[in-house]
């Protein structure tokens, strides 16, 4: 399918709000997208995207927030979320592959991922650790990854400071 993808607007809160509970088990995911959205040191602007169907309804979401390696500016991505109908039919990654485009436009550098390490590599994620990078908490190797996404500039190593938002 085409996805049609695009940053969030006003009209798509809810939507995405729907995609989130809808996706997971909890609340907790759609919760921390309304509290990254109200943080001002995480939230980007332009970083949060949506597929939609033709049709127009909200299928798939992934959002880029502002985070820390030793103090360095850097990018994590999540939540990421697609509709149970909609999943394994390229809707979520057309939401993360718009929304790393536009990180790339906005002149980020880094993106970092804690996830399923056979479907993030396919986004070029990379094991953090590769580039000295960790978590502030205990996790195998493999699921905290790391996406360069401008090789021209350095890549800081240290521990990842995320938003408030995610409790860690």
């Amino acid at each position: 399918m085409n996805w049609i993808t695009h940053p969030e607007t006003a009209a798509d809160l809810d939507r995405i709000r729907e995609v989130n509970l809808a996706a997971f088990p909890t609340s907790h995911e759609a919760d921390l997208v309304e509290a990254l959205r109200a943080d001002r040191e995480a939230w980007i602007p332009g970083l949060s995207w949506v597929a939609q169907e033709p049709g127009g309804a909200v299928a798939g979401y992934a959002l880029l927030t502002r985070c820390h390696v030793d103090g360095a500016p850097a990018l994590t991505l999540g939540p990421c979320a697609v509709r149970p109908e909609h999943q394994r039919r390229g809707a979520g990654s057309a939401a993360v592959r718009a929304a790393l485009d536009a990180a790339r436009e906005q002149g980020e550098s880094l993106v970092l991922v804690l996830g399923h390490a056979e479907y993030y590599p396919r986004f070029g994620f990379t094991p953090a650790s590769g580039h000295g990078i960790r978590p502030p908490f205990d996790v195998e190797d493999k699921y905290m990854m790391a996406l360069v996404l401008d090789p021209a500039r350095p890549v800081p190593s240290g521990t990842i400071r995320y938003p408030a938002a995610f409790g860690v």
